[in-house]
């Protein structure tokens, strides 16, 4: 970490009336495996976690993230929390290609990046924010540094390898689709490029003439080439803080969530499949992902319930066990959210949430 380089920047976005503009800082650090670039904004609370994010394949922080700490109900949690947006190396704005050969970091080497970037923040503990390769980064990390994180919010997240079925059917896909095509297909459902709407054709263009597309195949790259996270309900190998788990009902990773959320501790995790969200609910639903973050900081005692302005809570303790076909088996919270009513409701034995639109 001998090379540190800070810029003072502020950012341009459009503001809530009686906002002021949010002074952001970009840092860079140097890590075992190269440069890292993250930026803070507000500063740190007293006896609080910072939030820190971090974002998937084909984008960076701002065009991961942005509708969502953007959005109007989001002001209020922001403003109780010191937030740091991680950029993967080389998906920062205005990174340089990496020359022909570049090894680039592996996914487990990521997520040994960012005790780096909390030490030379002098944070203690985070709450983490990740999609996709961004959600198995912050994962890999809370399973290494378990003390450090206080709770985790993992939207898309696949934590299996890849089978040979899988890479087989990549490698056939790689023969008749480029790369950007392939990277939508990760991001968004079948139904959501289809339809061609403006949002899909805002992060086609972003992906396809993105200056950095040779670095984000590299990111590509590793994230086909992850290991299993090895996610065992009731085995040493979990995670061992408050995780809520998200995903849209057309999501490309619907399995793969569902299937996560049966291996983590049930006691400890929340299930949130969104309606009408496509594969990027952050992006498509950011005021009913908001109403579930600000619950899930509340369930850690960090939100008044005066704060709780749009939600209505009700626990409703379940006396009935979920049965299946291999025998009884507790199962985690389950948020379902309808898009009609706007209900967060769970499955037995778990919690009822509503949510007041």
């Amino acid at each position: 970490m001998a090379e540190l380089q800070e810029v003072q920047i502020t950012e341009e976005k459009p503001l809530l009336p009686g906002q002021t503009p949010e002074a952001a800082k970009t840092h860079s650090v140097e890590t075992p495996y190269g440069s890292v670039t993250f930026t803070v904004y507000g500063t740190p609370k007293p006896k609080r976690p910072a939030i820190l994010t971090y974002h998937d394949v084909g984008l960076n922080y701002k065009s991961c993230f942005q509708p969502l700490f953007q959005f109007g109900d989001m002001q209020e949690i922001i403003q109780n929390f010191v937030r740091v947006h991680v950029d993967a190396p080389g998906m920062e704005e205005g990174a340089p290609v990496f020359p022909l050969g570049y090894q680039y970091p592996s996914l487990d080497q990521l997520a040994d990046m960012i005790p780096c970037v909390l030490q030379y923040l002098n944070f203690s503990t985070v709450i983490g924010v990740g999609v996709g390769a961004g959600a198995y980064i912050l994962s890999r990390y809370a399973l290494n540094h378990p003390d450090t994180v206080e709770g985790l919010v993992l939207i898309n997240i696949d934590p299996n390898a890849k089978g040979w079925m899988d890479w087989a059917a990549h490698k056939l896909t790689g023969l008749t689709s480029s790369i950007p095509e392939m990277i939508l297909g990760h991001l968004f459902s079948q139904e959501e490029l289809s339809g061609n709407s403006e949002l899909i054709q805002k992060y086609r263009n972003i992906i396809t003439h993105a200056p950095n597309l040779d670095n984000i195949e590299l990111y590509w790259n590793s994230y086909n080439n992850r290991r299993d996270l090895n996610f065992e309900r009731g085995g040493d190998i979990t995670l061992k803080c408050p995780v809520m788990l998200v995903v849209g009902d057309q999501a490309p990773h619907e399995d793969a969530v569902v299937e996560c959320n049966s291996k983590l501790d049930p006691t400890q995790t929340s299930f949130l499949k969104m309606a009408d969200s496509g594969g990027q609910p952050q992006l498509t639903q950011p005021g009913k992902l908001t109403e579930a973050f600000k619950y899930f900081l509340q369930g850690m005692g960090y939100m008044a319930s005066s704060c709780m302005t749009r939600l209505s809570r009700s626990r409703t303790a379940s006396l009935t066990s979920a049965a299946s076909i291999d025998g009884n088996r507790s199962r985690s919270r389950t948020l379902s959210q309808s898009s009609e009513s706007g209900t967060l409701s769970s499955g037995p034995p778990g919690h009822t949430m509503e949510v007041s639109c």
